[in-house]
């Protein structure tokens, strides 16, 4: 698979293939850890199915699981604690 198109993780530009995930394009971008969860815990990329809800990220001011999220071209992406994702 070829990039297809960048989005934007806490301000820097990743890039993706179609199809993908949040997680597995940020995996891919070798970025396994994806800030921190209100209870202080490190969140990353773990069961892939959304079971765990390690991975939580916000994207448009919602948390949403990253390895569930497909990926778009312009999408930006935050960690849970970054204070300007805060709704």
């Amino acid at each position: 698979m070829t990039t297809v198109g960048i989005f934007f993780w806490r301000g820097a530009e990743v890039p993706f293939r179609a199809g993908e995930s949040i997680a597995a394009a940020l995996a891919g971008s070798n970025i396994h850890g994806f800030g921190k969860d209100p209870a202080g815990s490190q969140t990353r990329y773990f069961c892939g199915i959304g079971s765990c809800q390690c991975c939580l990220v916000r994207v448009d001011g919602r948390a949403t699981e990253a390895c569930l999220e497909p990926v778009y071209d312009g999408m930006v992406v935050m960690a849970l604690e970054d204070d300007d994702a805060r709704g």
